[in-house]
């Protein structure tokens, strides 16, 4: 299972001394029950720590320069409970670095109508001050999430949630660190990519290592160590042997256990979170990394096919996003294959030769060993299985040569309505929004790509927060998408975004 640090984000009340000793008293108690309220709601996927009120610029610098530096902290939450002059927040607004959500609220409910008076109206200034807070964000144009809401409402706490999830996203997108074993497949457009715009952007160091680099880990796996893995498959997966003699079937299974655990041994030894390969440049590898990728996938570490690094991190990405969500339903690599046209029974269904992550199966898989027309190696052990259904989205990465952008696919996964025996791999069907036929001359007009990262526990709207983060465009294609809205968002993205 994937485990990542267990992040902070610190909690920043702005006010000023105007009003008094008592009035400040006042907004540091009802701070520390604000973040409290936050904490016990047991909805947040972070803990929430309570900072000292801001009223200088010189400490609200030092707050800020402090949360950079602070390798826990991913990001702040600023609340304006009085009203705070904006200037002092310019000089620590322009160096941070880190996410910020400005959560627009206030410590009470409603007017107390009874008693209100001017006390009370310049200690509860939330109003004011969030106006004043926003202008010098966009005064200075620095990116910031804003949630609007009362502090103690569940809805407020589910958008504060998904923020958080959307800021570890973009704090551990600059560790993203990812591996290829091969290049592009030949003559592909679309899994291109300008790696060193992509560490400017995204911080992902992209590193090419020769597949024989790989292949001395690989057979430094002891017999014993791969039978053992072997044995936890089978306690794990059903078997398919088709017709196979059972110690013949087992010695491909094993051959993808050494794989697992070489591979394994490699990325961690190097430090990398993410993996490419490609079915062409197998080297000394016996069989193309199937089963052994699909359980890597399952840990949490990012992939991509035919040299395919912009997906392979960005699944990483997502994975990492992905891992508070409660009852994970799965995220992981996808490639679109082929459509049903069938009228009431339209989709497309979703694939790979081999590497399909089993964290979206809906039931137990199985282990089969079929041959594969492609990579001239022994037929490779993979799971095959068939993925929950209910709301995901895809997402693909593409470079435009002057920048990236993001295209983000509401879909529906649904039941397939026949078994399909004779395909040896896992697979989801899906339906995009708003139907299939503007949901794929929307994709196609966007320019994205047939590898995809799909997912059933992210939403549309973390990741276009990520992508306004990474300051790359987005583009959503979703139930209210139509071409003609489509194409001129396109136009206005190229024009903003070039």
């Amino acid at each position: 299972m994937l485990e990542i640090k267990k992040y902070q984000f610190w909690f920043c009340t702005g006010s000023q001394d105007l009003y008094g000793d008592e009035c400040l008293a006042h907004v540091a108690e009802h701070s520390a029950q604000i973040v409290a309220g936050l904490n016990a709601s047991g909805k947040l996927p972070f803990e929430v720590v309570l900072k000292p009120t801001l009223i200088t610029s010189e400490l609200i610098r030092k707050t800020f320069n402090d949360a950079d530096g602070d390798p826990c902290c991913a990001g702040v939450i600023a609340w304006m409970h009085t009203f705070s002059p904006a200037k002092s927040w310019i000089l620590g607004l322009r160096e941070y670095r880190k996410p910020l959500c400005h959560l627009a609220t206030q410590f009470n409910v409603e007017i107390p109508y009874d008693t209100i008076d001017m006390d009370f109206m310049n200690e509860n200034q939330s109003a004011h001050g969030d106006r004043e807070f926003g202008h010098v964000f966009t005064r200075v144009a620095k990116n910031r999430k804003v949630i609007f809401g009362h502090w103690a409402d569940a809805r407020v706490h589910a958008e504060l949630a998904a923020w958080m999830r959307t800021a570890v996203g973009a704090v551990e997108s600059n560790a993203v660190r990812v591996c290829r074993f091969a290049d592009n497949m030949r003559n592909v457009a679309v899994t291109e990519g300008d790696k060193v715009e992509a560490q400017v952007k995204f911080g992902w160091e992209v590193d090419a290592w020769p597949v024989d680099g790989l292949v001395s880990y690989v057979d430094a796996v002891t017999p014993s160590e791969a039978a053992a893995l072997t044995d936890e498959y089978y306690e794990l997966y059903d078997l398919v042997l088709d017709g196979r003699d059972p110690a013949e079937f087992r010695r491909h299974v094993e051959v993808q256990a050494a794989q697992e655990i070489g591979i394994e041994r490699f990325l961690k030894e190097h430090g990398y979170q993410a993996i490419v390969t490609h079915f062409g440049d197998l080297g000394g590898l016996k069989q193309l990394p199937s089963l052994s990728i699909q359980r890597l996938m399952q840990k949490g570490y990012g992939f991509g096919a035919e040299g395919d690094w912009k997906t392979s991190a960005m699944d990483r990405v997502m994975k990492v996003m992905a891992a508070s969500v409660p009852d994970a339903k799965g995220t992981c690599f996808m490639e679109d294959y082929t459509y049903n046209l069938a009228p009431g029974a339209e989709g497309i269904l979703e694939s790979h030769m081999s590497e399909v992550d089993p964290s979206i199966a809906a039931t137990k898989p199985a282990i089969r060993a079929t041959p594969l027309s492609m990579g001239d190696r022994e037929d490779p052990a993979r799971l095959i299985f068939t993925s929950h259904a209910g709301a995901g989205i895809a997402t693909s990465l593409i470079d435009l040569g002057e920048r990236f952008r993001l295209i983000i696919a509401e879909v529906d996964a649904k039941h397939m309505e026949k078994p399909m025996p004779n395909l040896p791999t896992g697979t989801v069907f899906w339906n995009p929004r708003p139907n299939l036929k503007t949901g794929v001359e929307a994709w196609i007009h966007a320019g994205g790509a047939h590898h995809t990262v799909f997912s059933f526990d992210l939403t549309a709207q973390e990741m276009v927060d990520w992508a306004d983060e990474m300051g790359v465009e987005s583009v959503v294609i979703d139930a209210g998408t139509t071409i003609r809205g489509l194409r001129y968002e396109l136009m206005l993205g190229a024009a903003a975004y070039r």
